[in-house]
């Protein structure tokens, strides 16, 4: 069936496969696209077919009939506060379509976080309660890592080498920092650090595979959102992805604090040594806000 969808688990078809609709779309779609089809042959062509720009035509409304019905049946299990605010996001014609895009990869694949974690950054503080914005690229693409939040993986499985550089650049950076044993980073997003990939999905042992559908106009709006309507925060961009991305960023209302990526491959390149940690902390104290509490893992 084409709907209801339910995001990331119910697949979609492909838009160019020709498959049947299901009686209550019929009705609502194809019923009156017939019937203008009809009336158009009638009225200016005078014969039993139509040119190849009407039929395009009638398609393209066909297209955007399915979905605007899409939209309408999404499930998409995002906190209420971010709902409220970036909301208008699941209904415009590129969140369908990544929608009905994951579903199908499910259907097929392996995707990393599963359903129930793709959001839950917005689970840990409500939006007018974020202070520091961390930009990654896209989740972890093994088993039992991604859990929604960019750099950080679920307990007990052992940092990756990026966050064990992150942790040894806090041991230096933050008088007292202990290296917690995991490397679930839940303790910061509950403070207001947001986490935030870029995509939000891969495929399992396929980096990137989820890039172009869809997720960067997602999270270039909750970016946006929070550069626009909030003041003060600290964001924190680390290698030219997300630099680039940061390139939304108001920085006459926001702090932007950027140097090369924790990657073992980049780290010695500025990373190590950029005291982004307590820099972050003594922002947010100029500002009047509480400090992280980098060490509550």
């Amino acid at each position: 069936a084409l709907f209801p969808v339910t995001l990331f688990s119910v697949p979609t078809p492909s838009p160019a496969a020709h498959q049947p609709c299901p009686p209550s779309v019929h009705k609502t779609v194809h019923k009156t696209t017939y019937r203008v089809a009809y009336k158009l042959n009638l009225q200016r062509l005078g014969s039993s077919f139509l040119s190849p720009a009407q039929l395009a035509r009638i398609e393209e409304n066909r297209r955007a009939a399915l979905q605007r019905l899409a939209a309408r049946n999404v499930e998409v299990p995002i906190g209420e506060s971010w709902r409220e605010k970036i909301g208008a996001e699941f209904t415009k014609g590129y969140f369908t379509e990544l929608a009905a895009f994951i579903a199908d990869e499910r259907k097929h694949f392996t995707v990393y976080p599963s359903p129930e974690h793709v959001f839950s950054w917005t689970h840990m503080c409500a939006i007018e309660d974020v202070k520091v914005v961390v930009l990654g690229q896209d989740p972890y693409h093994g088993p039992g890592q991604a859990h929604g939040l960019c750099f950080s993986v679920p307990k007990p499985t052992a940092p990756p080498p990026s966050l064990e550089n992150i942790y040894a650049e806090l041991s230096t950076d933050m008088k007292g920092f202990q290296h917690p044993g995991h490397g679930d980073l839940s303790g910061w997003a509950k403070q207001g650090v947001l986490l935030l990939n870029a995509v939000l999905t891969v495929r399992a042992h396929k980096p990137m595979s989820h890039t172009e559908r869809g997720w960067e106009t997602f999270t270039d709006a909750v970016v946006w959102w929070l550069s626009r309507n909030l003041r003060g925060l600290v964001f924190l961009l680390w290698g030219s992805y997300a630099q680039k991305k940061g390139s939304i960023i108001d920085r006459m209302r926001h702090h932007i604090l950027q140097t090369s990526h924790p990657s073992p491959y980049s780290a010695d390149r500025g990373f190590f040594g950029c005291h982004h940690f307590s820099k972050t902390n003594e922002l947010l104290r100029k500002s009047g806000r509480k400090p992280i509490d980098w060490n509550a893992l």
